[in-house]
């Protein structure tokens, strides 16, 4: 099974990221969001080949926050979510909030899931190194648990992610991403319910699995929705037919 054989199969409906961010701004716009009167808040890894995404929300929607951890874990907080919304543009009273939360993987030509290649390094490489370090940890059945001031991130990522896997059970890499995108999807839902007043301001979130091919990179949307003055909407982000033509 080769990379588009492997993407269709485990990320159905994914799309180039650039047509994502196309996609999600087109998406609530209408909605009254603007590059002009809201704040984009940005959660992915801090690996270097996620930055094309992050480029791109940039390029749309101006400046953004930077939620970033390893595995875009969201580690920064009420602290953090609340100097976000304090950083937002104020219309006539109302701020207006986008947030972008993704872990990532990679798939390379042949379709061998978490492997990619580094521009500059020989042989292949791994995505997402921390979840890749974190799945053959217990693998091997020697998990190295409690916060170590040494590798902080990596701890608490392991101490978050363990809440959420039965015992004895050992994910593979994509289970694990998987996993990682439920306790993000769980942890921005926490923030948003302690630091967002959804009766004053509007926001946006969009959250899925940021892919790396062996050519670019996809996003595979996952839940995606807006809440303007206080009202939930669905949102539904479907391929742009020419991106998936480039597949």
């Amino acid at each position: 099974m080769n990379f588009e054989q492997k993407l269709k199969d485990k990320f159905p409906g994914a799309m180039p990221e650039a047509d994502f961010v196309i996609k999600s701004f087109e998406a609530i716009f209408p909605l009254g969001f603007s590059a002009i009167n809201a704040i984009a808040c940005v959660g992915l890894c801090r690996d270097e080949i996620t930055l094309p995404l992050s480029d791109a929300i940039k390029k749309t929607w101006g400046e953004s926050f930077n939620f970033s951890s390893l595995a875009g874990m969201l580690f920064l907080g009420k602290m953090g979510f609340l100097a976000a919304q304090h950083h937002s543009p104020n219309e006539e009273g109302k701020e207006r909030y986008v947030f972008y939360a993704f872990p990532h993987i990679a798939i390379d030509a042949e379709g061998e899931v978490g492997r990619c290649e580094r521009s500059g390094r020989h042989g292949q490489s791994t995505a997402c190194g921390a979840l890749f370090s974190f799945q053959k940890e217990m693998e091997g059945g020697k998990l190295r648990l409690g916060l170590d001031f040494d590798d902080v991130e990596q701890s608490l990522l392991k101490i978050r992610l363990l809440q959420e896997i039965h015992y004895g059970q050992v994910p593979d890499l994509l289970e694990l991403t998987q996993v990682t995108l439920k306790v993000i999807q769980t942890d921005i839902e926490r923030m948003i319910g302690l630091t967002v007043d959804s009766s004053k301001n509007d926001y946006a979130v969009f959250t899925g699995i940021q892919i790396h091919g062996p050519k670019m990179n996809y996003i595979w949307p996952d839940v995606c929705y807006s809440v303007v003055n206080g009202t939930k909407q669905q949102i539904m982000l479907k391929a742009i037919k020419k991106g998936l033509e480039e597949l």
